[in-house]
């Protein structure tokens, strides 16, 4: 099996020069494109401060399997933005074998560090979406964003 359930194969590392082409690659499944932010939001979102997000690739051996971006910032105007996951691609070959829970447990443990007490994401509601990915985890809604999305918290 090339993704375990215990994860045992996959490692992450920080998002280089050496894997960026790879993440941009990721695929999704069918009717995933329309939860994903647009990429140039995404990449403006990794440029306005990179001090405080955080850009991590999931490998399996040397495969990128997943890219995961969250942002950290105790001063964020909004509270739900202060320790927050931006996003997370995980291949469509990885998906449902361990790769976006490592990669969110990630997130988790570097918020950890960071003296956060809770993580949230923001995600748009809908069948195919990434609700139930994020409630297996432990994510929990908690309200909704500006714009109509559900915003979800998992406490530490």
């Amino acid at each position: 099996m090339l993704y375990s359930d215990d994860m045992t194969t996959l490692r992450i590392e920080d998002l280089s020069a050496g894997t960026i082409v790879a993440a941009n690659r990721l695929t999704l499944k069918p009717g995933q494109e329309e939860f994903i932010a647009p990429t140039t939001y995404a990449v403006e979102m990794g440029v306005a401060d990179p001090q405080k997000t955080w850009q991590r690739v999931v490998l399996d051996g040397d495969r990128v399997v997943a890219f995961v971006r969250a942002y950290f910032d105790a001063d964020a105007a909004s509270d739900y933005l202060r320790a927050a996951v931006w996003r997370i691609n995980v291949d469509a070959e990885a998906q449902g074998k361990g790769a976006g829970r490592f990669a969110i447990e990630a997130v988790l443990e570097e918020a950890r560090k960071r003296g956060f007490d809770r993580v949230t994401v923001v995600y748009e509601p809908g069948e195919g979406g990434p609700e139930a990915f994020f409630r297996r985890i432990g994510f929990s809604p908690v309200g909704e964003s500006d714009y109509g999305e559900v915003v979800a918290e998992y406490t530490l």
